[in-house]
């Protein structure tokens, strides 16, 4: 099939995400600036993708109990971005996506704002909803970066990033299951 310049490779022929081979946006990146989700929706079209998954990651306004002021993130951000680009091309491979992007959000995050998205491209809906799930569930657990959650009452706690062992854990064929 012959593809249409504006449309990036397949994975497997050269790349996850339009134009990072001639200095456009990375597969995986982490920024203080806010995230244009629209503009990851919009250039997350392939035309061998019969199915786009989006997921936003927002910070919402209590958690366990507790009004939530803001959440601020830091990172490792080379090891980060290297582990996320790793994570991609895993899921990439193993669910044949045409594409796969993810941002995180370093800094302040407020209420409502959001902190990640994770945007997968594949054929059927099938293996871009399980792609994306597996993709945010690894970057949560496994990338260095850190969540400092600060409370109206003026205290704040690290950590909490991930609760995804407490759901779901990893079946033989790389998807995740509930518990």
């Amino acid at each position: 099939m012959r593809r249409s310049s504006s449309f990036p490779p397949a994975v497997g022929d050269r790349e996850l995400v339009p134009g990072a081979a001639d200095g456009g946006p990375e597969a995986a990146a982490i920024s203080a600036a806010p995230i244009d989700m629209a503009g990851m929706l919009a250039g997350a079209h392939h035309p061998g993708a019969g199915a786009v998954v989006l997921f936003s990651g927002e910070v919402r306004e209590s958690n366990r109990g507790r009004a939530v002021a803001f959440l601020e993130y830091e990172a490792a951000i080379p090891l980060a971005e290297k582990m996320i680009a790793e994570i991609l091309a895993a899921a990439g491979e193993k669910w044949g996506l045409h594409m796969a992007f993810a941002r995180h959000r370093v800094g302040r995050v407020g209420i409502g704002d959001t902190a990640v998205v994770v945007i997968t491209a594949s054929a059927h809906r099938g293996e871009a909803y399980a792609a994306n799930r597996y993709i945010i569930d690894r970057i949560k657990h496994e990338a260095p970066i850190w969540k400092c959650e600060h409370f109206t009452d003026g205290t704040s706690e690290w950590g909490n990033n991930c609760n995804c062992h407490a759901e779901f854990e990893d079946t033989e064929d790389g998807g995740f299951c509930e518990l």
